[in-house]
């Protein structure tokens, strides 16, 4: 059934608007923020017609849609787009250009999240150990905790490095251990699971969603796709002839009969789990209950899974994204049953795009990068120019890092090393540029690729060497025809909507940049700005919020 609730939100926004009030609202109960990975803008205008009156069109018709947000950096993937929702700076502020990277005294591989000192709760014993200690600046749900200790922050998402990095240090956190269908977290966060969250996990709901065959949300005719690579169509031979999906392929079933958990995450059950989740959060939590606001941030990684098995084009990312719709239908729905429209604000936005899919033979101009070609030649390379060793440590996400140990201990300049390499990176189809940590740690880049290869460089974790894949290239891995990661307008254009609470229905067309997130959201909510924040508060949100 859909809500009776959005025509009187419509309605309390046209008067507030006509009373001059909608900016100076008071702060609400409740922020809830969504994320939707690799979601890029074009997705609003392109299936827009066959949206919901409740799902994204309700946002997009009823709040302010910044037309034009930009996350302003090459490293456009998850960890760090989320970090810079969360923090309100680049990557270069907040440190998480990278799922792992090197450490440069030792040579030892770092990852983000693992932390060998805490335990995962209720899993597996040495299974799901980690925290949010790597994580180097504080998120807007830490400044809510220290601003008002009584306020509440909870972050989730099936993937743990996406609720860790949307959470910060200091929030609830939550995510999904995928080979048991349970939501857990990990002794840094909570000494045992809240109660609500067991008793949760004890409705099995993920394993109730196994059985759920993955068919058409519409008829054929209306889908704006066409690209099709697991899921087909198949004419019903009734005399109302329908078309529909048929179930997903044997590829995706653990046995002949059933699904893999795992398996969930790639399709659009993944969805149904997060939301269906995040309901119980509101209420178990009992968030937005009283004058102290509360934040639930809730990150959907399941469209990034889709869209790098199946690509942009595909019926599979348009059919799901339909169904996500619904979600989020049913999700505002439970909204305005529990919270009158002043108390709730949800802000809608993606931690990066994605490239066009990769087609073999295709006429536009694309290509894969094999990463461990690039490895083998570079450290053969450097090997031939100095002395014969491994000069590579590895590749990390756009970036190599050598070995400077050895670098050090055959006495060589460690900035002629990387520059040889850089020049040498040149000669690599698909390389468009190349730049060394020295030139980037040394150097001001104040426009062009190398401005937004600096915002993306931290000097403690980044490469000796970033490179910038020229349009259309994306890195070459197994089942993968889209990917993130890029400086471009596939990766970096991203939708960006805030609702509810006063705000007013409007469309801004101006540039804006994504670090403003954080700092608009900690204005709504009356607290300082998260300590790293360099984006500026959105004027068509807060301007007048605090007169």
């Amino acid at each position: 059934m859909k809500s009776v609730k959005l025509p009187i939100i419509a309605c309390t926004l046209l008067l507030a608007a006509a009373s001059g009030q909608i900016r100076g609202a008071a702060k609400p109960k409740l922020v809830v923020q969504i994320v939707v990975s690799q979601m890029r803008y074009d997705y609003l205008e392109r299936f827009r017609d066959n949206f919901s009156d409740n799902g994204f069109r309700a946002y997009t018709d009823n709040g302010t849609t910044f037309a034009n947000a930009r996350h302003d950096y090459m490293q456009t993937h998850t960890v760090a787009g989320l970090a810079t929702v969360a923090t309100g700076t680049n990557p270069s502020g907040h440190g998480v250009v990278s799922e792992s990277w090197y450490n440069y005294t030792n040579s030892d591989s770092v990852n983000l999240i693992y932390d060998s000192a805490v335990r995962g709760l209720d899993c597996e014993a040495g299974e799901q150990c980690y925290s949010g200690a790597n994580l180097t600046v504080a998120t807007l749900g830490d400044r809510l905790r220290q601003s008002d200790p009584r306020s509440k922050a909870v972050a989730l998402a099936t993937d743990p490095y996406s609720a860790i990095v949307c959470g910060g240090a200091s929030a609830d956190v939550f995510w999904m251990d995928r080979e048991h269908g349970n939501w857990i977290s990990s002794s840094y966060y909570f000494d045992k699971l809240p109660r609500w969250v067991t008793q949760y996990n004890e409705t099995q709901f993920p394993q109730s969603q196994l059985d759920r065959e993955w068919t058409a949300e519409k008829p054929f005719a209306a889908y704006v796709n066409t690209d099709s690579t697991v899921l087909g169509f198949q004419p019903d031979r009734t005399p109302f002839v329908r078309n529909f999906f048929s179930s997903i392929v044997k590829i995706f079933k653990k046995t002949e009969d059933k699904y893999d958990l795992e398996t969930l995450h790639y399709m659009p059950a993944g969805n149904t789990i997060v939301t269906n989740f995040a309901k119980e959060a509101i209420l178990g939590d009992s968030l937005g209950k009283d004058e102290h606001t509360d934040l639930l941030t809730i990150c959907y990684d399941t469209p990034r899974l889709i869209g790098q098995l199946f690509g942009p084009r595909s019926i599979e990312v348009e059919d799901m994204y339909y169904k996500l719709d619904l979600e989020l239908a049913e999700l505002n729905t439970f909204l305005s049953v529990l919270f009158a429209p002043e108390e709730v604000v949800v802000v809608l936005t993606s931690d990066h795009g994605c490239s066009d899919t990769y087609r073999e033979g295709g006429r536009t101009p694309s290509g894969r990068f094999n990463t461990e070609q690039f490895k083998i030649i570079m450290n053969g390379f450097l090997s031939a120019q100095y002395e014969p060793g491994n000069w590579v440590l590895g590749y990390r996400d756009r970036q190599l890092f050598l070995n400077r140990e050895m670098i050090y201990k055959y006495g060589f300049n460690l900035a002629e090393v990387q520059t040889r390499a850089a020049a040498f990176a040149l000669q690599f189809r698909g390389v468009s540029a190349a730049l060394t940590s020295t030139d980037m740690q040394s150097g001001s880049f104040a426009r062009g690729y190398g401005e937004k290869m600096q915002n993306g460089f931290y000097p403690k974790r980044s490469g000796d060497l970033t490179i910038n894949l020229m349009p259309g290239w994306i890195e070459e891995r197994t089942g993968v025809v889209s990917m993130s990661g890029s400086m471009y307008e596939y990766d970096t254009h991203v939708p960006l909507v805030f609702y509810g609470g006063g705000i007013p229905a409007a469309g801004v067309e101006r540039n804006v940049n994504m670090t403003s997130v954080a700092p608009t959201l900690a204005r709504i909510m009356r607290i300082a700005l998260p300590d790293a924040a360099t984006g500026e508060a959105l004027e068509e949100i807060v301007n007048d919020t605090e007169k």
